[in-house]
């Protein structure tokens, strides 16, 4: 009677294992995210009047950005947005950040330097970076993310609000989309956006 017993509820486990394996969600992995190719270079002035390139991010997760200081539209929401990636990595040395103006004329190393302090920045490797400004036009071209002179837009200006997530060694990442095809960069003026990369910043620093 035992053994009967015992066969039986062998049985319903084994019943209960097969139908429980497709509900069983694997977890999300840095392998999981696309590595689309070797983020552009790039040499600048940053708000210390140091020069700063791609090389001292290296060994680094970062997020680089297109913005301007006097930006009236979504720089403020971006700006905050990156605060909120501040906060979330502040203390670790392995994250960094790289902001780089698209209003060269009027964003001077000591302007961005005071808009860093207006703002409450505080990362270590958080460079606001200004220099020619055919040069960091033909750089977001080169990173496809859109900048461009237009009197007709608030400020002068317009531009993506998209972050690029770049990894240590210097490839730009990112996540599938519902329909498995890569969103190549991050919204940087949604809640959503900031979440999904705050949570594949945090797969890349965990490698």
């Amino acid at each position: 009677m035992k053994n009967k017993s015992y066969v039986w509820i062998s049985f319903i486990i084994l019943i209960f294992g097969i139908w429980a394996v497709p509900k069983i969600i694997k977890k999300f992995e840095k392998s999981d995210l696309v590595l689309i190719g070797p983020a552009p270079q790039f040499e600048l002035l940053n708000q210390d009047n140091k020069v700063i390139s791609n090389k001292n991010y290296e060994g680094k997760v970062y997020v680089l950005e297109f913005f301007f200081a006097n930006c009236p539209t979504i720089c403020p929401i971006m700006n905050q947005n990156m605060l909120v990636l501040q906060k979330e990595f502040y203390g670790n040395l392995k994250f960094g950040v790289a902001s780089i103006t698209i209003d060269p004329t009027n964003d001077t190393p000591e302007v961005l330097k005071e808009h860093m302090d207006e703002l409450g920045v505080k990362l270590p490797f958080w460079n606001m970076l200004t220099g020619d400004s055919k040069y960091i036009f033909d750089l977001s071209k080169k990173f496809n993310l859109y900048a461009g002179q237009n009197e007709d837009s608030p400020g002068g200006f317009e531009h993506s609000g998209l972050f690029a997530l770049i990894d240590k060694e210097g490839n730009i990442r990112c996540r599938k989309d519902e329909f498995g095809n890569p969103i190549l960069y991050y919204d940087g003026t949604s809640d959503e956006g900031v979440q999904m990369i705050k949570e594949d910043i945090q797969l890349l620093l965990n490698d």
